[in-house]
């Protein structure tokens, strides 16, 4: 591949549920083994992107292209984690890590055992034949992120996969992330509502509109890596959190003025 090319690109990407347009024509490309964060209020069409580059949904206009091969509605082409780790309690964590391989007719031997090293790699050698319940909110999202990493996509789509956990976990969680991509490499689009969150993990930050969604604005993270965690309170750090809130409740601040313009 090109190194000019992009790992994905989305062209006048559009979406409408009726006649509400969830998504405005949307323009963006990420760079192979970049990690993006994308933020923004609620309803600004987060969700609606991810499930358009997943294939769940088909755009209302507009194309996905993954390595410059259009994959527009198609399932299949990336990975994908939710904030619910939704890990099959009758499983045990080896089991969940190669689910995608036994939905698949079966794991085979070599699946598993790479399974197993992802396991001791990240973490959770001690816990392969234990089952959900006995693991934490943070141990089951490490199953879950190895989930994804065990269906060997090179694009990982990331929805709030620790919106659920305490500060504590997350911020321990956060660092784990990163430590796991820095070592795979994989191309990372993750949303949050947390701007720390965003901010700590990225390469670059995307800020959404409300609704209809469209990209407000981007900002290319001037932090070096590996980031300790002194730079969550560092000049650069809270001058770039105070833009992105600027614009995000700006916007959302207009919004609410409009609306009640209309009402009155």
């Amino acid at each position: 591949m090109k190194a000019s090319q992009p790992k994905l690109a989305l062209e006048k990407l559009t979406r409408r549920f009726g006649e509400t347009l969830a998504l405005a024509p949307t323009d963006f490309t990420v760079r192979e083994g970049e990690f993006v964060s994308i933020v923004g209020p609620s309803g600004c069409g987060k969700s609606t992107l991810f499930n358009l580059v997943a294939g769940v949904l088909e755009p209302s206009a507009g194309r996905i292209r993954i390595d410059n091969a259009d994959v527009t509605g198609k399932p299949g082409h990336v990975g994908y984690m939710l904030q619910k780790d939704l890990l099959l309690p009758w499983r045990t964590v080896i089991d969940n890590i190669v689910l995608g391989a036994i939905l698949k007719g079966g794991a085979s031997a070599r699946q598993r055992a790479e399974g197993v090293a992802l396991a001791q790699r990240y973490g959770l050698g001690d816990f392969i034949n234990h089952y959900p319940s006995a693991l934490s909110g943070g141990m089951r999202q490490r199953v879950a992120l190895m989930r994804t990493l065990a269906m060997h996509h090179d694009l990982m789509l990331l929805d709030e996969p620790f919106g659920a956990l305490d500060s504590q976990t997350r911020l321990s969680m956060q660092q784990w992330l990163l430590s796991v991509w820095e070592e795979q490499r994989r191309t990372v689009i993750f949303v949050t509502h947390d701007i720390d969150e965003a901010i700590f993990l990225a390469d670059r930050v995307v800020v959404m509109t409300p609704r209809p969604g469209r990209i407000r604005d981007m900002f290319e993270i001037p932090i070096e890596r590996p980031r300790p965690l002194s730079c969550l309170t560092s000049l650069d750090f809270m001058a770039l959190k105070r833009r992105i809130l600027d614009l995000i409740y700006t916007e959302e601040e207009s919004r609410h003025d409009n609306a009640k313009q209309e009402v009155g």
